[in-house]
C-alpha cells in the first residue's frame, strides 16, 4: 500500500505539490490524471523516492520511501523521458539490473526477448524511441518489483506491443499482487486498466475515487420539455456543464441516478435520456469545473 499524506513540495518560491492526499492500495492500478503542469511528475518522483518532499508523508508499507534502499529494491520507477547507461547494450544494462534488484529474473528476461524480438546485444541508444521504451518495461518487468511508477509509459508504442506489456503487467498485478501507478494523457489507455483515478490541478487533488464509482456518480443527461423548464430544475442539480442544442438541455451532472430520475420526473420532461460518460468526458467536465479551458486541455 501506498499513502500520501498532506504532501507538499516547493520548487524555490513555487508550490508544485498542495496538500496532497491520497491511498493506492496493494494490487491495484491507479491511474493519476491532470492538466499539463499539474505536478503529476514530480508526484511520481517523490513516490519512487527521487525528491523529497518539503512537507507531509510518503510511506510504501508504513515506511518512508526517501532514501530507503530496501524498499527501493522493490520499486521501479519508469519516466516520460528515458535514460540508459550511454553505449550499454540490453545485455549489460540487464546485468546492471541484476546487480540493483535481488529479485531479478533471468528466465523471464529471456522469454520476453523471443516475444519482444529485440536483440540483446545491440546498444539500446541505436533503437527508437519505441523499442527503447519497450527495453524500458522488458528490464522493469523481468526485476519482479512490487512497485511500478510509471509516467506517461506507453508513449511510442505500436499497438501490437502496448498490448502485449499491457497484458504482462496486468498478470502480475493479477499474480504477484503489483502496484501500479500509472500518469497519462491517453485517458482510454488508463480507462481500460486502472481500478482507481485521482485528478491532480495545480499541485491541488480535484478529486480521488474507485473508476467504477466515478463513473456512476457524473452522468450526461439529456431533456426536453413541452414548455420553458423553470430554472429551479437547474439549481436544484449538481450541473458540471449545462448547454442547450436547441429543445434539447445538455446536462453533466454528478450524483446517483436515482435522485437525479427524481428530480427531473416532477418537470414531466418528453425527452429524458441519461447516458454513460467516458473517463475522457469526465476529465474535461471536472477541468472545466475547476476553472481549466477545455481549449487548452491536451488528451
Amino acid at each position: 500500500m501506498i499513502q500520501i499524506q498532506n504532501v507538499n513540495k516547493r520548487y524555490r518560491k513555487e508550490m508544485v505539490l498542495n496538500d496532497v492526499s491520497l491511498m493506492i492500495n496493494k494490487g491495484s492500478i491507479y491511474g493519476l490524471l491532470g492538466s499539463n503542469g499539474a505536478g503529476k511528475t514530480t508526484l511520481l518522483k517523490t513516490i519512487a523516492g527521487i525528491f523529497k518532499q518539503n512537507s507531509g508523508a510518503i510511506e510504501i508499507e508504513r515506511k518512508a520511501i526517501f532514501e530507503n534502499i530496501s524498499l527501493k529494491e522493490r520499486l521501479i520507477f519508469i519516466p516520460d523521458t528515458l535514460f540508459f547507461y550511454s553505449h550499454y547494450t540490453v545485455e549489460q544494462m540487464a546485468s546492471f539490473y541484476e546487480n540493483i534488484y535481488p529479485k531479478w529474473n533471468k528466465e523471464r528476461f529471456n522469454q520476453m526477448q523471443k516475444l519482444l524480438d529485440l536483440n540483446p546485444n545491440k546498444k539500446i541508444h541505436r533503437f527508437s524511441k519505441g523499442m527503447q521504451r519497450q527495453v524500458a518495461f522488458w528490464l522493469a518487468l523481468c526485476a519482479m518489483p512490487d512497485y511500478l511508477i510509471l509516467d506517461e509509459p506507453f508513449d511510442g508504442l505500436d499497438p501490437v506491443i502496448r498490448k502485449k506489456i499491457k497484458s504482462w503487467m496486468i498478470q502480475d498485478v493479477a499474480e504477484r499482487q503489483m502496484t501500479v501507478m500509472v500518469s497519462s494523457h491517453n485517458l482510454k489507455e488508463v480507462e481500460d486498466i486502472c481500478d482507481a483515478v485521482g485528478i491532480l490541478h495545480r499541485g491541488k487533488l480535484l478529486l480521488e475515487k474507485d473508476l467504477d464509482d466515478l463513473k456512476s456518480d457524473i452522468h450526461k443527461v439529456q431533456l426536453a420539455f413541452k414548455q420553458d423548464v423553470s430554472e429551479e430544475l437547474f439549481q436544484d442539480l449538481q450541473l458540471l456543464h449545462h448547454e442547450k442544442r436547441g429543445s434539447v438541455h445538455i446536462c453533466i451532472v454528478r450524483g446517483e441516478y436515482e435522485g437525479i430520475e427524481a428530480k427531473v420526473s416532477t418537470y414531466d420532461p418528453v425527452v429524458f435520456d441519461i447516458l454513460p460518460l467516458t473517463l475522457e468526458e469526465i476529465f474535461i467536465y471536472e477541468m472545466e469545473g475547476a476553472g481549466y479551458a477545455i481549449e487548452n486541455i491536451l488528451l
